[in-house]
């Protein structure tokens, strides 16, 4: 195309854009405003599985009343009570300091966890069984493995890379790293962010997924749509092709329109 003569001095006239078009700004908005809240559920739930561990964690004593393993600044593990709970039941138990907080993160090729204080240092145990939270790296002392308890749901032992386990000493005021068995003493339940839970997580992800509406479909398609339509488009939702549904009964319209 010619373009029109431009002499030195002239006014430039720009040219007005078309704002770009959105595909249902409301459905995509949802959308993201649903991911955003599996992404941001900071509620604490019971871990089940040792696969479930993961992220923040509060690692419950079975003592009374109840209490958790801690630790401050100085790495000095120590044993904190509880105070948010319903009733005295740990299963519902949160933490109210930040020293009660452990991160837990998977060693790489192993089913093992390590424990990160909020001091940025890991749990270990030494030879004699005495803890401490002063390691910046992760070495065997920091290793530790998850064993379901196969007569209660929810509940753990703890044991260390000498095949011992953590146990509460039975006045509940320490904590140690020698039991030869597992026990009631070493019965531990771990409370977990609900964010980090596999299983809780992808259950939300899906039932937001599956979140949308008859009316919210068709401003994405711009027209009235029909039950088998609206079926096809959310079960598209689920399966994570959504985009491409919703292409086809786009184009489906306007077949019709014309036809």
């Amino acid at each position: 195309m010619v373009k029109p003569l431009a002499f030195k001095g002239d006014k430039r006239t720009k040219k007005r854009r078309a704002p770009p078009v959105e595909d249902s700004p409301s459905v995509e908005k949802k959308a993201r405003s649903s991911a955003d809240d599996v992404q941001g559920d900071d509620s604490w739930v019971t871990a089940d599985t040792p696969g479930d561990i993961g992220g923040p964690v509060v690692i419950i004593l079975p003592s009374k009343p109840p209490s958790c393993i801690a630790c401050d600044a100085e790495g000095q593990v120590f044993v904190s009570r509880l105070e948010n709970m319903v009733e005295e039941d740990p299963t519902t138990a949160e933490p109210h300091d930040m020293r009660q907080v452990w991160v837990a993160n998977r060693i790489a090729g192993t089913d093992n966890i390590a424990l990160k204080g909020h001091h940025g240092r890991y749990l270990s145990c030494n030879h004699v069984g005495m803890f401490s939270a002063l390691t910046e790296a992760m070495s065997p002392e920091e290793s530790l493995t998850c064993i379901a308890s196969p007569d209660s749901l929810g509940t753990f032992s703890i044991q260390t890379q000498r095949e011992k386990f953590i146990s509460v000493t039975d006045d509940g005021k320490d904590i140690r790293g020698d039991a030869e068995s597992i026990s009631f003493n070493t019965t531990v339940r771990i409370r977990m962010q609900a964010r980090f839970k596999p299983k809780l997580k992808a259950d939300k992800e899906l039932k937001a997924k599956e979140r949308i509406s008859r009316k919210e479909l068709e401003e994405a398609v711009g027209r009235k749509l029909d039950d088998e339509e609206v079926r096809r488009l959310k079960k598209a939702r689920v399966q994570g092709d959504y985009h491409e549904a919703l292409l086809l009964v786009k184009v489906k319209g306007k077949h019709d329109k014309y036809s």
